[in-house]
């Protein structure tokens, strides 16, 4: 007996490692003091612009997203989604990012699979500035059937922390400004996919649509680092809510203060025709939907009415809209 007998293909883990090493390269930023392949990732932390640099971190994965991109055999949008949640994530809290650690795991190794979904990975790093730091490739036939991974991540940024965004600024009269997702994001495919597959096979082409369903609920996840830079830099936004589980009231609530609430303009922005066809084939109620889907608002900007003017001319070309304002409880 040996390990690959019983499972574990060590030299495909390691032909893996040879083909990604040009991707992770290409995410070098000049913080980076370490080559891929060490124990851990060095990264130089002197911030000499910050006046108190605080670091943020968060680790998320893209759910059940996963076997939609199994189904369709598509493997190169779900790492994107991965980092652009998590960039996400930390944006809301004011932070830039510096460095992502990827953990893919898998039953067993499909160098293929695994590479695409590095190489997505890898892309949205360097799209958002951040280095591919490290990561973990795990081949477990214990744990995973054949064809099955899953992919986590962890996402490390810096703020300054005069410009922490934690809810504190946010006031009542404060306008909700939203910006367009491309579709569900990372979340809610467990209630899609049984609304979905029962009615339409994944590669499946729909008018309403003007693609398959697969490629639909495949889009990839929108950073809004590149949106936000200017704003946060202006000093213009009282608070940030990445719309994920738990959807609109969900997660901007978790900014609120006590004896706030918040009046949203339901019906006020176009809902991507997606989420329409998830509510007829599943035949789901509106308070489920808002309670599971984005709707097509991914990032809600908090602004006081002074500056709501001046936001929505600065996004105006990234598809921002009123969605509501904060009311009193």
């Amino acid at each position: 007996m040996d390990y690959k007998s019983a499972g574990v293909d060590i030299e495909a883990g390691e032909a893996l490692v040879d083909d990604i090493k040009p991707f992770v390269k290409a995410t070098r930023t000049p913080g980076v003091l370490s080559e891929i392949g060490l124990f851990g990732g060095f990264f130089d932390a002197r911030f000499p612009t910050l006046e108190h640099p605080v670091l943020v971190a968060s680790t998320d994965g893209v759910g059940t997203k996963l076997n939609v991109a199994i189904m369709a055999e598509k493997h190169d949008t779900v790492g994107q989604c991965l980092v652009n949640h998590c960039v996400n994530d930390i944006l809301a809290c004011g932070a830039r990012p510096l460095f992502f650690l990827d953990y893919f795991a898998t039953g067993r190794l499909e160098r293929g699979v695994a590479r695409d979904v590095i190489k997505g990975i890898a892309e949205a790093c360097g799209q958002n500035g951040a280095a591919l730091l490290g990561g973990e490739t795990a081949e477990m036939p214990s744990l995973y059937k054949d064809g099955d991974y899953d992919v986590a991540g962890t996402i490390v940024g810096v703020v300054d922390k005069p410009k922490i965004l934690n809810g504190s600024r946010v006031a009542v009269g404060d306008v909700l400004i939203g910006l367009p997702s491309t579709g569900l994001h990372t979340n809610g495919f467990s209630l899609a996919r049984a609304a979905l597959f029962p009615t339409y096979r994944v590669d499946q082409y729909v008018d309403a649509l003007g693609t398959t369903v697969g490629d639909a609920l495949l889009a990839v996840h929108r950073s809004y680092l590149r949106v936000m830079e200017p704003l946060l830099d202006a000093g213009l936004l009282s608070g940030l809510s990445h719309i994920t589980g738990g959807g609109i009231v969900g997660n901007t609530s978790r900014i609120l203060q006590p004896g706030q609430a918040l009046d949203i303009q339901w019906g006020s922005w176009l809902t991507p025709e997606i989420f329409r066809l998830i509510q007829h084939a599943g035949n789901i109620a509106d308070d489920e939907m808002r309670h599971v889907f984005n709707l097509g608002v991914g990032m809600i900007m908090v602004v006081h009415p002074d500056n709501a003017d001046d936001v929505l001319r600065r996004t105006q070309s990234a598809g921002s809209f009123v969605v509501g304002r904060v009311a009193s409880a």
